[in-house]
């Protein structure tokens, strides 16, 4: 299955190849190819690869679609539950259950409407021809709360064993994020079917909700297994500065609002940058990039970027590339692609894709440049 999937997609991008323009960009390694696959997306969020050569492609706005080999999308498929569309809220990440080839099951993430506000929902479903079928919620982050902001919403998969989630302070709560009895800027761990893991660190105490994982989160949006360790990898928004990049571990604290190296929006002092008992970021920034999506790359189709990290900028426009030695980070790169970055997948054609955020949404590929 895995050399019929990697052709199906390679001959998908001979099709998009032929019909749509490129440029070259120069970067440190070598020489890209940037290719628009697709466009028309309202605000595109999330992207899964497809056995068949087709991808998967969310919108903010409460709409999934595939993409079709040739680059034309399908009209939104049927079936979704009910969605709060509004500010940062809509529907987030997609990604295939580790069986999808017998099952045809796919997790999707998004906002989703009760009496008492919104939260960051997870739902289990079946992917048919033109719906989805058997949707079932696995998860829904307590409380309820009516935000715009602030909602994490990524989808990990490790050991094809557990699910990762991820939250956000919903903005007004950040004080939430430094306590267990709540989801609010959280990393979750379920079961494939979203029960709690008999492992989870927190179980078997009462005064803690039994799927958390890790705590003191701002707002993650991009997260991704180390190739190597299998650790989780999240990077998450500072306010104005500060946004990190941490190995997500259980129990640990990672600090916010206590600690941070940003500073409340139009200026003044948030908390410190240190603090016993919490954990320092692996890398930083100041200013801001705004971050968005995050992949290892493990192929060698780009010369010199096998097992570099890449981290989607939606406030700069910039694909950043991060050469790692161990857990530190030895080396930056941005690459300039003139448009805000949602997410960022390798493909199974070794290629880059990416999502651009914005009403007239893009998947954009990288590629060496032939």
């Amino acid at each position: 299955m895995k050399n019929v999937f990697s052709l199906s997609l390679l001959s998908a991008s001979l099709l998009f190849t032929a019909s749509l323009s490129a440029q070259t960009l120069n970067t440190e390694k070598t020489n890209l190819t940037l290719e628009k696959v697709t466009q028309g997306l309202e605000h595109p969020w999330g992207l899964a690869f497809l056995p068949d050569g087709r991808m998967l492609v969310t919108e903010r706005a409460g709409k999934l679609r595939y993409v079709n080999t040739d680059g034309s999308l399908s009209e939104p498929l049927a079936g979704l539950p009910d969605i709060a569309v509004a500010g940062q809220g809509g529907l987030f990440d997609v990604l295939l259950h580790p069986n999808y080839a017998e099952n045809n099951q796919v997790y999707i993430s998004y906002n989703e409407p009760s009496a008492n506000g919104s939260s960051t929902t997870v739902a289990l479903a079946t992917l048919a021809a033109d719906r989805l079928t058997n949707v079932k919620v696995i998860f829904s982050a307590n409380p309820k709360f009516s935000s715009r902001h602030h909602f994490g919403g990524r989808l990990v998969i490790q050991d094809n064993q557990y699910l990762f989630i991820t939250l956000g302070d919903r903005g007004q709560r950040r004080d939430d994020a430094q306590t267990l009895d709540n989801h609010h800027g959280k990393v979750i761990r379920l079961n494939l079917d979203g029960s709690v893991p008999e492992d989870n660190p927190y179980v078997r105490n009462a005064a803690v909700l039994d799927d958390i994982w890790s705590y003191g989160h701002r707002n993650i949006q991009g997260a991704a297994l180390h190739p190597t360790t299998g650790e989780l990898w999240t990077h998450e928004h500072g306010p104005q500065g500060g946004d990190e990049i941490n190995i997500t571990r259980a129990t640990l604290n990672y600090g916010w609002p206590v600690i941070t190296y940003g500073e409340e929006y139009g200026g003044g002092k948030i908390g410190q940058t240190a603090k016993e008992g919490m954990e320092q970021p692996l890398h930083y920034w100041v200013p801001s990039i705004a971050p968005s999506g995050m992949a290892f790359y493990l192929d060698d189709a780009i010369p010199g970027w096998k097992n570099s990290l890449l981290v989607g900028s939606l406030r700069f426009g910039q694909l950043v590339r991060l050469e790692l030695d161990g857990d530190k980070v030895s080396h930056e790169e941005r690459i300039m692609i003139g448009q805000r970055i949602r997410d960022v997948r390798q493909g199974p054609d070794g290629a880059v894709y990416l999502l651009t955020d914005q009403a007239d949404g893009q998947i954009l590929r990288l590629r060496t440049a032939k």
